[in-house]
């Protein structure tokens, strides 16, 4: 059977609507646990380079447990779409969002207790950027293997890239460039709806919104025709 047309497939829908998820969980981290980013991890391993370097405001441990972490989430990740990679979408899909949601939701009740100007209390710092990392490792490594062009979910930087490099300015003819454009758009939205309710409500809310998003969303993008087929099918 030949693959599925692009347009006839679910996915590009879903990853934009996660990627607004991933705005939710950067303005948690950033803005909430001590500039530490548990979403993608180019930005932590500068910041333990200036952690290495003896700079003020920047402290090795953070950084460590969220790398270590996000590591993990990938790991798992990787073995469970070993697992379902054969079987029908949705069920791959199902998992990976069950999961995730519950790992945002254990980090919301965590973040009940927790005070964002002094960081306190430091089990609860650490757990969060842990349950927050896992997630995001865990996401990262199963859209990697879905492989839908241009929508990471968490990462921009190839994105921008492509938008300048491949437009009719630079002699391309701009592919893909309303998914390209969606994916920056729903991380700017989710970061500033992020920024919002850290600002005004703590940590907890986005933390519960990031993972009813993941969950419902999902569930909705299973429902469709093409999600009852393996991937690629």
């Amino acid at each position: 059977m030949p693959p599925a047309p692009q347009n006839s497939s679910p996915l590009p829908g879903l990853l934009l609507l996660l990627s607004t998820t991933t705005g939710l969980v950067d303005a948690v981290s950033v803005l909430g646990l001590g500039k530490v980013f548990t979403a993608n991890m180019t930005g932590n391993v500068v910041f333990l380079g200036f952690a290495a370097a003896g700079t003020p405001g920047f402290k090795v441990a953070p950084y460590l447990v969220a790398l270590l972490t996000f590591f993990i989430g990938a790991l798992i990740a990787g073995r469970v779409g070993q697992g379902f990679g054969k079987r029908p979408l949705r069920h791959w899909l199902t998992v990976a969002a069950l999961i995730e949601a519950a790992l945002l939701w254990i980090a919301a009740i965590v973040a009940l207790g927790f005070d964002i100007p002094s960081l306190k209390p430091t089990v609860a710092l650490f757990a969060i950027i842990a349950l927050t990392a896992i997630a995001m490792g865990f996401r990262n490594a199963t859209i990697r293997q879905l492989k839908v062009p241009d929508l990471t979910t968490t990462v921009l930087t190839l994105t921008v890239t492509g938008i300048a490099a491949d437009s009719s300015l630079a002699g391309g003819n701009n592919p893909n460039l309303g998914r390209r454009i969606g994916a920056i758009v729903a991380i700017f939205a989710g970061a500033a709806a992020g920024a919002l309710m850290v600002t005004h409500m703590g940590l907890a809310l986005p933390l519960l919104v990031a993972g009813g998003v993941v969950l419902l969303g999902t569930l909705l993008c299973v429902r469709h025709p093409a999600a009852a087929l393996p991937h690629g099918a």
